[in-house]
C-alpha cells in the first residue's frame, strides 16, 4: 500500500502526505485561531474584532474537509495534475500578500511551505499513477 517495490511511494501513500499538510495547517487554524493571526500576519494587518477567530477556524475546517477528501478519495493520474494546477492562484497570492502588500510575516509562509509540498506530492503522483493500474481517463 504505501511502496510500490521499485522503491517508489504508491499514489496511496502520496495522497497520505497531501492529506497531511491539510491536517496539520487547517488543525493549527481549528485549534489555535488566535496563534494564526498572531504568527501569521503583521502586527499592522492583524484585528482583535470578534469575526476574525470564526473565519480563522472555517478556513482551517475547509482545510480539513479538503485532507479528508484528499485521503478517502482514490486519486488517478488527472486528480494529481488538476489538484496541482489548482494550487497555482494559491502561489499567486502567497506572493502577493507578503511581497507586493506585506501582509504575511515569515511565519505566514508556511501556506508557501505547504503549497510546494503539495505540488511536490502531485509532481510525483502524476508520474507515479502513470504506472499504476486501474487508473481512470476523463
Amino acid at each position: 500500500m504505501w511502496e510500490t517495490g521499485d522503491g517508489n511511494m504508491s499514489t496511496r501513500m502520496l495522497q497520505s502526505l497531501l492529506a497531511s499538510v491539510f491536517f496539520v495547517l487547517g488543525g493549527w487554524c481549528v485549534v489555535a485561531p488566535a496563534s494564526v493571526v498572531t504568527l501569521g500576519f503583521r502586527p499592522e494587518y492583524q484585528s482583535s474584532d470578534p469575526i476574525v477567530p470564526i473565519l480563522v477556524v472555517c478556513f482551517g475546517a475547509q482545510a480539513l474537509l479538503s485532507g479528508l477528501f484528499a485521503a478517502a478519495s482514490r486519486f488517478t493520474r488527472w486528480t494529481f495534475l488538476l489538484y496541482g494546477v489548482a494550487l497555482i492562484p494559491f502561489f499567486i497570492a502567497d506572493a502577493y500578500f507578503y511581497l507586493v502588500r506585506p501582509m504575511l510575516t515569515e511565519i505566514g509562509m508556511a501556506d508557501l511551505v505547504g503549497n510546494l509540498i503539495m505540488l511536490t506530492i502531485c509532481i510525483l503522483g502524476w508520474r507515479q499513477a502513470r504506472d499504476e493500474p486501474d487508473q481512470l481517463r476523463p
